[in-house]
């Protein structure tokens, strides 16, 4: 028999597990999932309790086969995907896919890839959780069928390749709400007045008027404020009452997955993908100059604010060697979870806190250190004193009619606040230093000021604060946010615009259809529920097939009505108020493979069509053509003049013959792009592709005979057929993981050539 074999999920892993257990185990890696539901099937027998078909990943022939060899001639296999519930999924099919007579599979949960972590994992086997992978069946089933059946739906009434999701649609919701919110959003005038006063010795300071006759004071216009000011001027200010007290301010526990997303968006402007792609490599290794790669976090997708103890001791050592005795604690800080938390994991640590990031800076890229820096700061200052903050307020009367307010803070002991910051702890306001008065104290009036403001509407969603919402409200699971993000953005329902999710003409569609035919799934506190439900099926209180069979029974009723009456916008798009200008019928946004435009009603006797514009206020303008209508050349059709226009891909020649005649060219010379020297693979097709710019700025490649010929790609053509499907070309695509490849552009085949 040969060695046990450990298989985990990512292949980065095997170097930091061979450098502590390699001449005990032989270790393999899955990459990920090894088998799915089909593509092009739904993949789920409604009718026999919802039971999944599941096949192989086309992609993943070579890794079964290699598990396979590897697993010949062992009885025992430790199986280590990642500690969640995905990483359990993973571990079943495995075993599917190896079991075998007398062969015996134990599960160990990794959360951090360290010698004591490692060790402690292969110590403490379990048995594979057959409640935890029922939840993420669940999970994967109910995305299936609300995927995979309401998606039909919107190819069919609006354009194909559009999608819905059981949570991406509900994010999509929550983003298209707070536009509305916006443009309904009446901006009321308001004023405030301050007065700039002095003590009997500097520094002089700013008060604001805060009461009127007891009353909170509401100031509605200038013609108001003009009358408190000139009646102030008269009045003489005193110190009424002084109030002191001292703040006590404890530190934020470590990250939890969707804290970390928030703080990596906002201090670092990382994505939310990003963060968890940066935090997957800190979990799973690097070499530090210890002889191999070391996992430097523990686990990074956690609800919890569980440490361990030994952990939270180790800080408080570094606290008191390092920083100052002053900062520890007499004994360590622990935070209790919120309610229905798994608590299966710890909070997102450092795996030791003497790996301090300035001393392993140079292992490690720029981001990551980055990254390292924000957990690591974070979690010792969890374990670090409270900080002391002194607050003074002085209240201040003119008359006893008018009463000011003004109030300041110093920091007395900055406990945690010396290492890690949670929050802008000090205002610029709270931090104006105050004179040394007493109550009773006459004061200076050096100027009063009034000021106009106005009422803004409730911002849009950043990355950031869209984590935040769907946390606050229970949609989806922190481990879920990056992919959420990422999707609604990829199907073109929202866009990031300075940093903020605008909704698209797209995606108000899309949801509002939603929304009117299943406004369950849409709904946020049935979505919430099912992440509850999902959690309870994960701690054996509630079956799968119940909670499946509870959730279709209503659907499937909304899927029925919805095929008949959910509306058509295709082909005849949504109403707006504008005239067309050429024939005064009523103009229709309509959706096309490449954006949204108007279009005229009255098509096809009035062929009128333009971009157009949304002011803030959902108001539609049309933006004029360029239209050159110097001759260019003369049509070889018809032999009329050919004039420049400008279409949806850029600019491009029409004949003046139109409708008669519809011959369109494209123009030559730098305004067509570079082009990339293959011939475009369209069938009788004489174009070659050309690199092209977006509307949005983002490159493309399109045939140069548009608008004739409609091919193209994000991807860069290459002028070489597959060998696998004889596809005519093949695509030139760049990740991360495996840097530049080519793969066939045919989804069906899977044929890939790393370069």
């Amino acid at each position: 028999m040969t060695k046990p074999l450990i298989i985990v999920e990512s292949p980065t892993k095997i170097k930091t597990l061979k450098k502590y257990v390699g001449k005990q185990f032989n270790i393999a890696a899955s990459a990920g999932h090894i088998r799915d539901l089909p593509i092009k099937t739904l993949g789920i027998d409604i009718d026999k309790k919802f039971k999944a078909k599941y096949v192989n990943i086309k992609d993943k022939s070579k890794v079964i086969v290699n598990l396979k060899k590897l697993a010949k001639n062992t009885n025992e296999i430790y199986l280590a995907p990642d500690p969640d519930r995905e990483g359990e999924a993973i571990a079943f099919h495995i075993m599917d896919i190896l079991k075998k007579k007398d062969r015996v599979f134990h599960r160990i949960l990794i959360h951090e890839l360290t010698k004591k972590g490692i060790q402690e994992a292969l110590q403490h086997p379990l048995t594979p959780d057959v409640h935890k992978y029922d939840a993420q069946q669940a999970r994967r089933k109910l995305d299936r069928l609300v995927g995979y059946q309401i998606s039909p739906l919107l190819w069919q009434k609006v354009q194909r390749g559009l999608s819905a999701g059981r949570v991406q649609s509900v994010a999509v919701k929550i983003i298209c709400n707070r536009e509305r919110e916006m443009r309904k959003f009446v901006t009321q005038e308001f004023w405030t007045i301050t007065a700039d006063l002095l003590a009997q010795f500097p520094p002089g300071f700013n008060a604001g008027l805060i009461k009127i006759d007891t009353e909170k004071v509401k100031i509605d216009n200038e013609k108001q404020a003009s009358k408190i000011v000139k009646s102030l001027e008269k009045e003489d200010f005193i110190v009424h009452q002084i109030k002191t007290k001292t703040i006590k301010r404890n530190p934020s526990p470590p990250y939890i997955t969707s804290k970390l997303q928030q703080d990596a968006i906002n201090r670092l402007r990382f994505s939310a993908k990003k963060t968890m792609m940066v935090a997957q490599r800190l979990y799973e290794g690097i070499e530090i100059g210890t002889g191999g790669p070391e996992g430097l976090i523990t686990y990074m997708r956690s609800d919890s604010t569980r440490i361990a103890p030994d952990a939270a001791q180790e800080a408080q050592q570094f606290i008191s060697q390092n920083i100052g005795s002053e900062f520890a604690l007499s004994k360590p800080r622990f935070f209790k979870n919120k309610k229905k938390v798994q608590d299966a994991h710890e909070a997102i640590r450092p795996t030791s806190v003497f790996h301090t990031p300035d001393k392993i800076k140079n292992f490690l890229s720029p981001d990551q250190f980055k990254l390292y820096d924000l957990i690591w700061k974070r979690f010792v200052a969890s374990q670090m004193a409270q900080a002391m903050i002194d607050q003074k307020t002085i209240l201040i009367q003119a008359s006893p009619k008018y009463l000011f307010s003004v109030s300041g803070s110093t920091v007395k002991f900055p406990g945690y606040m010396t290492l890690f910051s949670q929050t802008r702890e000090l205002t610029e306001k709270d931090s104006q230093p105050l004179p040394e008065v007493k109550e009773g104290t006459p004061l200076k009036t050096l100027k009063i000021i009034p000021k106009q403001h106005f009422t803004k509407p409730p911002p849009r969603f950043s990355e950031a604060t869209l984590v935040k919402e769907l946390e606050k409200n229970g949609i989806g699971r922190p481990s879920t946010y990056a992919a959420i993000l990422t999707v609604i953005r990829d199907k073109g329902y929202v866009d990031l615009i300075k940093r903020y999710f605008v909704p698209s003409e797209l995606g108000f569609i899309v949801n509002d259809l939603l929304v009117s035919c299943f406004p369950n799934i849409l709904n946020i506190s049935f979505t919430a529920q099912m992440e509850n439900n999902l959690d309870d099926v994960e701690k054996g209180s509630l079956e799968e097939v119940q909670l499946l069979t509870d959730f279709y029974s209503s659907f499937k009723k909304s899927l029925d009505a919805a095929s008949e009456d959910m509306i058509s916008v295709k082909g005849v798009g949504v109403p707006t108020e504008l005239a067309c200008p050429s024939c005064g019928k009523q103009l229709n946004i309509k959706i096309g493979r490449n954006g949204h435009f108007l279009a005229c009603t009255g098509y096809p006797e009035c062929s009128f069509t333009s971009n157009y514009l949304r002011d803030e206020k959902g108001g539609v303008s049309i933006v004029e053509k360029i239209i050159d209508n110097t001759k260019v050349k003369d049509c070889i059709k018809c032999g009329k003049p050919m004039v420049q226009k400008e279409g949806r891909f850029g600019l491009f020649l029409a004949c003046t013959g139109y409708p008669d005649c519809k011959h369109t060219e494209s123009v030559n010379g730098e305004q067509s792009g570079k082009d990339i020297g293959v011939k475009c693979p369209e069938t009788n097709c004489s174009g070659t592709i050309i690199e092209r710019k977006s509307r949005r700025g983002k490159i493309f490649f399109g045939c140069s005979n548009y608008p004739n010929c409609t091919f193209a790609s994000w991807d860069k053509p290459v002028d070489r057929p597959c060998p696998d499907c004889n596809s005519p070309y093949l695509v030139e695509k760049e990740t991360k993981r495996e840097g530049k490849f080519l793969k066939c552009p045919n989804r069906e085949c899977s044929f890939k050539e790393h370069l």
